[in-house]
């Protein structure tokens, strides 16, 4: 989570979905950068508007902007594949591939998400949504958005990039996966 307290601005950071790059480049421009624990790093938006954005607001006496990044549903799940991939002991020949993984999710989704059941529960938990959320995908949008807002150029770097690996699903996985992320599709469909 970054906070722009001059331009009352705070990014939540969406689990991967580009938010280490975005603090890695932003937090020189931050009042206050949260990186560590994860639990801080990736307050959900239910979080922020029940403990944070009270306190900021109190002692602002304004309301602040949040913003945040998506990725496409089955994209994000993908990402988090790859990334327990890095810490696997052999990640050229995974044990278990990305199907197992996906089943895995769909039969308890926050054991494989670090406690993250979806996308759209974090950025509208408790129907207080975030303000402003970009596609990953259009991550151009949302870097226009910030070199406006914040006024000056934004140039993000590309770092914690995971390993290539098979993301292949069966039509029958991806059909329950896509059933499944019903509503982060919907969300994902309809933003700008």
């Amino acid at each position: 989570m970054l906070i722009f307290w001059e331009q009352r601005l705070v990014f939540l950071a969406t689990p991967k979905a580009g938010s280490t790059a975005i603090e890695v480049a932003l937090e020189p421009l931050a009042s206050l950068a949260v990186q560590r624990p994860p639990e801080l790093k990736h307050a959900n938006a239910a979080r922020f508007h029940r403990h944070i954005h009270p306190w900021l607001t109190e002692l602002s006496g304004e309301a602040f902007t949040t913003v945040a990044l998506m990725r496409e549903p089955v994209e994000w799940l993908r990402s988090w594949y790859r990334f327990h991939l890095r810490d696997a002991p052999d990640a050229a020949e995974p044990q278990h591939g990305f199907e197992d993984f996906v089943r895995r999710y769909l039969e308890l989704p926050k054991s494989v998400t670090q406690g993250i059941a979806t996308q759209s529960s974090f950025l509208t938990a408790g129907g207080r949504p975030v303000d402003r959320i970009f596609r990953y995908e259009r991550i151009g949008d949302f870097t226009h958005f910030l070199d406006e807002w914040l006024d000056c150029e934004i140039s993000l770097p590309r770092i914690n990039v995971p390993p290539a690996a098979d993301v292949s699903l069966s039509a029958a996985t991806e059909a329950a996966l896509r059933a499944e992320l019903g509503t982060d599709f919907a969300l994902y469909e309809g933003l700008g």
